[in-house]
């Protein structure tokens, strides 16, 4: 069902603290919110998850319980009701310009895991050019790359046209470029593969268009 222009039917997620926008960007990301029913976080004492993949280069140091500096909150502090998708899963929109919305999707990706996520839960697929984490490992190979994401355990990154990625509780695309037919299929791909919780990054008119498009 097409969404109005004037009253857009995606809800975006509760502003948040928000990170400092890298150089040049003209504004800043917000910060979602965790998904529905997410794992509580381990006993003290026990192992700690594995770290998300990220970019390459030097291992990043343990996380820590680092609280957030203070932001200025704009908009609604109610917390979205989300909208449920074709595979039941909520949605929440974060809007982010092309080029910022891989660094949304890190982003959601960390909030999630502090929240408790396993790693292994969360599915970040781009429409544009490919994650620096996906580049980065396909250099070595597609066995080695498609052999992590079987495996299960940890955060996965992949092109939102590889059909192999398969669903996943939680499910983030990031709208970084790429034509308005890659976003077309791979809205709706995403959602039939999101079984909990589906996060888009991107420009909320052009997820509205293609939304309604698909409607």
């Amino acid at each position: 069902m097409p969404l109005i222009p004037e009253e857009p039917q995606i809800h975006e997620s509760v502003p948040g603290p928000r990170a400092t926008p890298a150089a040049g960007r003209t504004a800043p990301t917000p910060r979602p919110v965790p998904g529905p029913g997410p794992r509580p976080a381990p006993p003290r004492g026990a192992p700690a998850a594995s770290a998300r993949p990220g970019k390459p280069g030097p291992a990043a140091p343990p996380r820590g319980p680092v609280a957030a500096p203070p932001a200025q909150r704009t908009g609604s502090s109610q917390p979205p009701t989300g909208k449920t998708g074709t595979a039941g899963a909520q949605l929440q929109l974060i809007p982010a310009p092309a080029d910022g919305a891989i660094d949304a999707a890190d982003e959601a990706v960390d909030l999630l895991l502090d929240s408790g996520r396993a790693p292994g839960e969360i599915l970040v697929l781009t429409t544009g050019d490919a994650h620096p984490w996906a580049a980065h490992e396909l250099s070595f190979g597609e066995a080695s790359y498609w052999a992590q994401h079987d495996a299960a355990d940890d955060v996965f990154y992949a092109d939102a046209a590889a059909g192999r990625a398969t669903g996943r509780p939680v499910v983030i695309v990031a709208l970084n470029g790429g034509p308005d037919e890659t976003a077309a299929v791979a809205l709706p791909s995403a959602m039939a593969r999101a079984r909990t919780l589906l996060i888009v990054c991107g420009d909320p008119q052009r997820i509205n268009s293609v939304l309604g498009a698909n409607a």
